[in-house]
């Protein structure tokens, strides 16, 4: 199955879901995905008729890309009311928790939005092309470590994104300096395996339902999951960091978020039709599908996990110098 077939089969995750329950609750449901096609945001958004027919219901829900700043453009859309509404709801992913504890959408706050559902948790993953020298993170870390101007590294975001972060906690194991790093900063997933693809990078840190998209096609080799242990699935071979020798996870979560301007009787629908949407074996398949892994949570719970995840990861970008 080529790359085109498998995104539109794979991202079918939540908007299956949302036609499974919504029906007619809205007249143009619209999920904005704030990032460019082909990533992570991509696989928990995209909207296919026939898992809407299979949920009854009768409109598509409307499947629109905004992306920029990894999640910034869309954020400050929904937030200045320029784009959402009752009937719209925004993909976010630990990235976005983590622009937000950095200051990246400028002064924004967790409270600016209003937290909805959270859907699946994904782990971060560092992958070559196939035909790459390096069969592992040892050997991969020993040829920057001699000479990183060899090795260019592509990532989503600028110096200090989640994905800069994850591959920076694994040169401190190998006792490589990230500030030596050749990076390339990209715009989502899709993005990043094309830059890989045409050999304009040579390494990428992305996500593992990222690398279960593509790495079916025989075209890349994934060296390592941050996942406590290997996962399930087609990545089911691949070792984890820490078998490696390096202690490194990084686990994060998917969801949507909605604009702060939507009535509570709209947010409480949609939380009530992702706690029932989220019980349901169809949802169950299509996670496993769209290479997430359980996690389920909405409404104030999620939104008090997610003030606890930024306050986290701001600690963390403290210890490596990423706040001033």
């Amino acid at each position: 199955m080529n790359t085109f077939f498998r995104i539109r089969y794979l991202s079918a995750l939540s908007a299956a879901m949302l036609g499974l329950l919504c029906q007619s609750a809205w007249a143009n449901p619209e999920c904005i995905v704030a990032a460019k096609p082909g990533g992570g945001m991509d696989v928990s958004c995209k909207l296919r008729k026939k898992a809407i027919r299979a949920g009854g219901m009768t409109q598509e829900l409307a499947l629109n890309y905004l992306p920029g700043g990894i999640g910034a453009v869309a954020w400050s859309s929904v937030v200045s009311h320029r784009r959402g509404g009752a009937d719209s709801l925004v993909t976010f992913s630990g990235g976005s928790l983590l622009n937000l504890a950095q200051g990246k959408y400028g002064k924004a706050g967790i409270a600016d939005v209003r937290w909805v559902a959270a859907i699946g948790t994904d782990y971060g993953m560092i992958v070559v092309r196939k035909d790459s020298p390096y069969r592992n993170l040892r050997e991969l870390f020993s040829a920057i470590q001699q000479d990183p101007s060899k090795v260019t590294i592509g990532a989503s975001g600028t110096v200090g994104s989640q994905d800069w972060l994850k591959i920076a906690l694994i040169a401190r194991y190998a006792k490589v300096d990230p500030k030596n790093f050749r990076f390339v900063a990209l715009e989502g997933g899709g993005e990043a395996f094309t830059a890989l693809q045409a050999n304009y990078v040579q390494v990428v840190s992305g996500d593992a339902s990222e690398a279960a998209l593509y790495a079916p096609e025989g075209k890349f080799r994934v060296l390592a999951v941050l996942s406590d242990a290997r996962l399930p699935g087609v990545l089911a071979d691949v070792p984890t960091a820490r078998e490696q020798g390096f202690d490194v996870t990084w686990p994060l979560i998917r969801g949507f978020y909605m604009s702060p301007y939507a009535s509570d009787a709209d947010y409480k629908r949609w939380v009530g039709i992702f706690d029932k949407m989220m019980k349901s074996k169809e949802f169950e398949q299509q996670r496993q599908i769209s290479g997430l892994f359980p996690f389920a949570m909405t409404g104030s719970e999620l939104t008090e996990y997610i003030k606890k995840t930024v306050e986290h990861y701001k600690k963390q970008s403290q210890e490596l110098d990423l706040i001033r």
